[in-house]
């Protein structure tokens, strides 16, 4: 076998419920080696060298008859299976024509062109989906409650608790390698700080952007549109706005101008509260308490949410500039509950009381994953 030569296969299947699948249906890997209109003997299947011939011998036999027997080649075995012939949808020029299983209709197969090493890893996929050793159990479904538990166990409704913030590559960045750096940096910085991150995980993402030009074409002096698609790895980065979320929600007296707490950015694009002052809403919902307690600790008094909408920075475009909400924007809708003498309702990112902030790391150190330990 040459590991770059094609072979006619079943690429996938159209059926979401992969604990359906059994050895007598094709599955995704299987190398179909021949078909045929009954299995008698093997010098009745008829080979094809690729899909587009494969389908022309499914859409002769689709004429007389509508099963057909396949002869595939699944690692060391060659199997012969029963199956339905059926047209492929979405196929406007040229009728093309396909199998499914013949136990369940649901079960159609794309096929495709692909090289032996595609097909076997396939094929193991397969393998563990069919093998009763991974299927375990039958599954069933089971009512859920989901709006009594979201009020319930969720600080506020229209959170999902864990955050991520997305790192687009710069200009001159080459592979995910660099990106990835730049997460860490970020990250560590901003547990050094005092802001009270827990990480959860780090994944690649796939970032698509469209750049629209016009081209003038010479002699019609007509303009062209050409668009360019760009696709390019990013790295997102989940992670949880502390141990846990404090809900304060203050209440201004008639008369106050302001609800007595000082917000300023950090450098890595969070907002935290720098002041208290005494005799206002804010101390009197208790932020005044908390801001002290950071203090000893070493912490920073971070506002996760205003309102249930989140203040987390959200995306570091290609340029490096971290996009985070707008410290106006945030000024006023604090000014706007206060016209009106509305209260607000805060989210603070809380560290656990026993632990401090690590110093900033020096030169050569490993970054915080995650909060410090206990001293």
């Amino acid at each position: 076998m040459v590991p770059s030569q094609t072979v006619v296969c079943v690429k996938q299947v159209k059926q979401d419920a992969a604990e359906e699948w059994d050895e007598s249906m094709p599955l995704p890997g299987d190398i179909i080696e021949g078909v045929a209109e009954d299995c008698a003997d093997d010098e009745s299947f008829v080979s094809a060298k690729a899909r587009s011939e494969l389908s022309s011998q499914l859409g002769k036999i689709n004429r007389v008859a509508e099963c057909v027997w396949l002869k595939v080649r699944r690692g060391e075995n060659t199997v012969k299976l029963q199956a339905c012939v059926v047209p492929e949808r979405n196929v406007k020029m040229q009728k093309r024509f396909t199998v499914r299983a013949a136990s369940d209709e649901r079960h159609v197969d794309v096929l495709a062109d692909l090289t032996f090493e595609e097909c076997f890893e396939l094929q193991e996929m397969s393998r563990r989906v069919v093998n009763l050793d991974f299927k375990g159990f039958h599954r069933k479904g089971m009512k859920y409650d989901w709006k009594l538990k979201v009020g319930s166990y969720l600080p506020d409704q229209r959170s999902t608790v864990v955050s991520s913030i997305l790192f687009t590559p710069l200009a001159r960045e080459r592979g995910i390698e660099a990106s990835t750096v730049r997460v860490m940096a970020w990250f560590s910085a901003a547990v050094s700080s005092g802001v009270p991150l827990v990480f959860i995980n780090i994944q690649t993402e796939q970032i698509i952007t469209m750049v629209t030009g016009k081209e003038l074409s010479r002699g019609r002096q007509q303009q062209n549109i050409n668009t360019t698609v760009n696709i390019v790895q990013g790295i997102r980065l989940w992670f949880l706005p502390g141990v846990a979320e404090v809900s304060l929600e203050l209440f201004p007296q008639p008369g106050e101008a302001r609800f007595g707490m000082d917000i300023k950015r950090t450098e890595e694009g969070f907002i935290c509260v720098y002041s208290v002052t005494t005799g206002t809403a804010a101390e009197r919902a208790g932020l005044g308490h908390l801001f002290e307690q950071a203090n000893r600790t070493g912490h920073l008094l971070v506002i996760s949410r205003l309102q249930g909408k989140s203040l987390m920075p959200s995306t570091v475009d290609s340029e490096g500039l971290i996009h985070c909400c707008d410290n106006a924007d945030i000024k006023q809708a604090l000014f706007s509950a206060l016209e009106k003498t509305d209260s607000i309702k805060l989210h603070i990112m809380s560290w656990p009381p026993s632990q401090t902030v690590a110093a900033p790391p020096a030169s050569g150190a490993a970054a915080a994953l995650r909060p410090p330990d206990s001293h």
